[in-house]
């Protein structure tokens, strides 16, 4: 089986999975990831950091952002710029505007500052031990950890239920490898 149509049934059995995750489950991963994140963020010595804006049933950042920008730290989301091409970042802290864009994603008004990551918590379908991540298809973030990876040292931490977790991600060349992967009951170290 060639690996997209691999990685396309991995991909909505991880989202399926996904699914069944109750309210109360992904309140206290929120939590989790808000504590922990923050941590992590402390540790790495980061000092300007991206999260996603959640969509659907993912995992919630706001709570992390917002213990972020308490903790001084510079906070950044993702901006689309059309398919083929690597995400940016602009920073933004909870009550900045924003405009609502495809898939009802929230991204920052074009006059907030363009900024570069040093830590970013990315959004995923589905992940290997190994540091593979599944993500939604379109590759938006292989292209900007690569983009990323040749300017500067970043670190790249998924972020996923353990029930998204798969033995194997098929890998094609042009894939990303994250270098943790932050779930509801682990710290997975990517090796």
């Amino acid at each position: 089986m060639p690996a997209s149509a691999a990685k396309a049934a991995l991909r909505s059995q991880a989202l399926a999975r996904r699914g069944l995750i109750n309210g109360i489950e992904s309140r206290a991963f929120a939590q989790r990831l808000a504590n922990i994140g923050a941590g992590i963020v402390a540790e790495k010595k980061a000092h300007i950091v991206s999260a996603f804006w959640s969509i659907g049933d993912e995992p919630a950042t706001l709570p992390l952002l917002h213990n972020l920008a308490r903790q001084g730290v510079l906070t950044a989301l993702p901006v689309m710029q059309g398919r083929g091409t690597p995400l940016l970042f602009r920073l933004w802290k909870e009550g900045e505007p924003l405009a609502e864009v495809k898939w009802g994603i929230k991204e920052p008004l074009p006059e907030a500052r363009e900024v570069q990551p040093d830590l970013l918590f990315v959004p995923l379908a589905a992940y290997d031990r190994a540091g593979n991540r599944l993500g939604y298809g379109a590759g938006y973030y292989d292209r900007t950890l690569a983009e990323l990876r040749a300017a500067k040292s970043i670190t790249a931490v998924g972020v996923a239920f353990d029930i998204q977790e798969m033995a194997e991600i098929p890998v094609e060349a042009y894939d990303e490898k994250l270098d943790y992967v932050l779930t509801d009951h682990e710290w997975i170290v990517c090796k």
